[in-house]
């Protein structure tokens, strides 16, 4: 990998696109689930478009613009910014002014990042620079023309506004408008966030941390080299991992659930824990059907809460032959434990403690394993009338001990399982992951 500069990219334009139409001016409330991601700031994504000939000029952009117009209407919190409320207390002043939209060039191609892997540069590069706007801006975008003809499309979306299904609706959104015909058929945004308003007084269950896992353990030690390597699954291993997972009873379980008691095992072979060792798997969780009433269809903003699987690393890593079953019955279990009463709790539980979502320095402990599931996520269908993205990509390095798995955009049925791991162990987890098939 070549180590680019920021100098490689000129920018063209920078402006801000407000709503076409009047939007409602009001202090928007956060809810505890949004609160704890206050400081966690911007999401930075890239998406890579190969040139196409048709239809209309490639990327036109006064017709994304347009389109990010229309779409800032219904998604009118997006085009305001970060506030404070008479208390004090981080709210989404809704103000109309609009989102960043940035214009670059450059002599980099999509060919130089052939490999499609996350890192520092991609947001150097092609994600704009939000952190010079105070107050803070919540959406930004840069398009880039790259010299192949192609387009590298980088978005910053700050979390406190929206987490991955939300950020992925309004990205659908502006598409759809952009494509043309197609955006009076998108499910609206649901923008009350007072549905996930602590109760009172706040109660957290005494069971709800059996399965949520409200922080990430962090120790201080020095890092080493961590690198990140995508592995890709195809639909025929997925299909027997399942069969592994569900042993004689012939039940059903997921593909979050299967692949990721397999990568969880592979990760605490390859590490070569010591056996008496407790292991634990956390994973973010959306809370939106698990609420009674579930929350509408498009609720806008932060619906994720952790939730966690532990075991012995005995356990996790017997080779006998239903050794999947218990892994993935961990996992499911913890699934299957998130009803109204621990979303209600973890909400609680946010209410009553600070939680600073900084991104801390550190690494997480051996033991632990984070897994993100993007699969099922319309990752792909950001398409504004030129066709789909080739890939999407965050545009930052994950800590070692992070796993991202999404569908692979091939529509085969496969799936991209990108892996932040220690360097030391990479070829021995890559052997273990693809031993059984």
């Amino acid at each position: 990998a070549t180590k680019m500069g920021v100098d490689e990219v000129e920018v063209v334009e920078s402006c801000m696109v407000a709503p076409c139409q009047e939007t409602p001016r009001r202090g928007m409330w956060l809810s505890p689930l949004d609160l704890m991601l206050v400081n966690r700031g911007h999401t930075p994504a890239v998406y890579f478009y190969p040139y196409r000939s048709e239809p209309g000029d490639f990327f036109d952009v006064a017709r994304l613009k347009a389109a990010m117009a229309k779409a800032l209407v219904a998604f009118y919190p997006m085009a305001g910014r970060l506030g404070m409320d008479g208390n004090g207390r981080a709210e989404i002043d809704c103000t109309g002014q609009g989102a960043l939209f940035v214009v670059a060039r450059s002599d980099l191609t999509i060919d130089d990042f052939r490999s499609f892997l996350p890192s520092p540069e991609l947001r150097t590069l092609f994600v704009p620079r939000v952190e010079d706007h105070s107050p803070s801006i919540l959406c930004a975008v840069q398009v880039t023309f790259l010299k192949c003809g192609g387009v590298a499309l980088g978005t910053a979306l700050h979390h406190v506004a929206v987490d991955a299904i939300s950020a992925f609706h309004f990205l659908q959104t502006w598409s759809a408008f952009s494509r043309g015909g197609g955006g009076a058929a998108l499910e609206l945004p649901f923008h009350d966030r007072t549905l996930l308003r602590a109760r009172s007084p706040p109660l957290v269950h005494p069971d709800a941390f059996s399965a949520f896992c409200p922080k990430l353990n962090l120790s201080v030690e020095p890092s080493e080299t961590v690198v990140t390597q995508a592995f890709v699954v195809s639909k025929d291993q997925v299909t027997a991992l399942k069969r592994a997972c569900v042993g004689g009873d012939g039940g059903r379980v997921s593909t979050f659930c299967a692949l990721s008691a397999h990568v969880w095992r592979c990760v605490c072979v390859a590490r070569r824990l010591p056996p008496d060792a407790t292991t634990r798997l956390t994973f973010p969780a959306s809370v939106r059907r698990s609420m009674r009433p579930p929350l509408p269809p498009g609720y806008c903003g932060n619906g994720i809460i952790w939730l966690g699987a532990a075991g012995k690393v005995r356990d996790v890593t017997s080779s006998e032959s239903e050794d999947l079953v218990f892994v993935a019955g961990q996992i499911s279990s913890a699934v299957r434990r998130m009803d109204d009463e621990l979303v209600r709790s973890a909400i609680d539980y946010f209410e009553l403690t600070e939680i600073d979502s900084k991104p801390a320095p550190g690494r997480m402990p051996e033991t632990e394993l984070r897994v993100i599931s993007w699969l099922g996520m319309p990752v792909y269908d950001v398409d504004f009338g030129w066709g789909k993205p080739l890939a999407m990509l965050r545009a930052v390095s994950e800590r070692a001990g992070f796993v991202y798995l999404m569908d692979n955009g091939k529509e085969d049925g496969s799936v991209r399982v990108l892996m932040c791991t220690e360097a030391a162990i990479l070829n021995d987890f890559q052997h273990l992951l693809y031993a059984r098939f």
